[in-house]
C-alpha cells in the first residue's frame, strides 16, 4: 500500500501537474493539502478518469483537504475537529480505507509570531492531540498524514538560524510536535532515515530549489499497528521543479499488505 502526501497549493491551478504525477507513480491513497478550491468547483471527474475516488472538503482560499484512493469509493470518518465557534478553516478529513484510518491535515502555519495566528496554531495543535489520543484507543491501523507546518529539529531545515522567530520552528511548536509523536506514534520518513537532511518544501524565492534550501514540513505518524508495515518512504523531489509546481513536493511512504 503506497500512501502519499501531496501540498498541492491550488488544485485546479495546478491539475495538470496533478494528473501527471498520478499516472507517473499510482499512489494507492493521496491525501491534499490547500485545494484553494470551493467544493463545488473540485476536480472530481478528472480524477475519476484516471481511476481515483475522492472526498474533499473545499475552501476558497488557503486551505481545503482531500482525500484520493485507487480502492474503489471512500468511507469517510470525520470531517473537521473541534472548532472555536469563529474557526470556518477547512484543515481535517478522515477515512477508513483498505484496512487503515487515514486522517489528511494541514495545519495552522501560524506566522506571524508571536501574535494571534501562532496562539491559533497551538491551539488547534492540542485539538489534533485530543483526537490523536481518541484514535489510538482503536484497534485499527492509523495514519495521520499531511502538511504539519513544523520542522520538528535542526535536521529538518537547511539553515536552522534563519527560521528562529518563524512559526514553524518556534521551540512551543517544536515541543507540541514532539509530545503528540511521544504519545504513541512514529515519525515514518525520521523512522527510516534517522540522521538524513530531507525536505519536502522548498520557497518560491532565491532560487531555493536550485540550491536545496529546503525544509521538512509534511509528516506521516503511524500508529503501533502500523509501523511495523513501513518498508519504503521517499520524496518525489523532481515535481517540485515543473513548471508551474506547488512550492511542497509529493511525499510517499510504502506499506505491507499485512502485518
Amino acid at each position: 500500500m503506497k500512501i502519499a502526501t501531496y501540498n498541492i497549493n491550488g488544485i485546479n491551478g495546478r491539475l495538470t501537474n496533478l494528473l501527471r504525477w498520478l499516472a507517473e507513480t499510482e499512489p494507492d491513497v493521496v491525501c491534499l493539502q490547500e485545494l484553494k478550491c470551493e467544493n463545488h468547483k473540485f476536480p472530481e471527474q478528472a480524477l475519476l478518469d484516471i481511476g481515483y475516488y475522492a472526498i474533499w472538503e473545499g475552501q476558497k482560499s488557503w486551505n481545503g483537504v482531500a482525500i484520493l484512493s485507487r480502492y474503489g469509493e471512500i468511507k469517510e470518518t470525520r470531517r473537521g475537529l473541534a472548532v472555536e465557534p469563529e474557526d470556518t478553516h477547512s484543515r481535517y478529513i478522515e477515512a477508513f480505507i483498505n484496512g487503515v484510518v487515514i486522517g489528511c491535515l494541514y495545519l495552522p502555519n501560524g506566522n506571524p509570531w508571536p501574535g494571534p495566528k501562532f496562539d491559533y496554531k497551538l491551539r488547534w495543535m492540542q485539538r489534533l492531540q485530543a483526537h490523536a489520543d481518541k484514535l489510538l484507543s482503536f484497534n485499527l491501523p492509523v495514519a495521520m498524514v499531511g502538511d504539519y507546518n513544523v520542522m520538528p529539529t535542526d535536521l529538518d531545515t537547511y539553515k536552522p538560524q534563519k527560521y528562529l522567530k518563524n512559526a514553524l520552528f518556534r521551540p512551543e511548536s517544536k515541543a507540541t510536535f514532539k509530545a503528540l509523536v511521544d504519545s504513541g506514534w512514529t515519525d515514518a520518513i525520521r523512522h527510516l532515515y534517522p540522521n538524513k537532511p530531507i525536505y519536502t518544501f522548498w520557497d518560491y524565492l532565491r532560487n531555493a530549489y536550485g540550491r536545496n534550501a529546503g525544509l521538512r514540513l509534511d509528516h506521516f505518524l503511524l500508529n503501533e499497528k502500523l509501523k511495523d508495515r513501513l518498508v519504503n518512504a521517499t520524496v518525489d523531489k523532481a515535481v517540485r521543479g515543473w513548471d508551474h509546481s506547488s512550492d511542497h513536493a509529493p511525499v510517499w511512504i510504502e506499506l505491507t499488505d499485512s502485518e
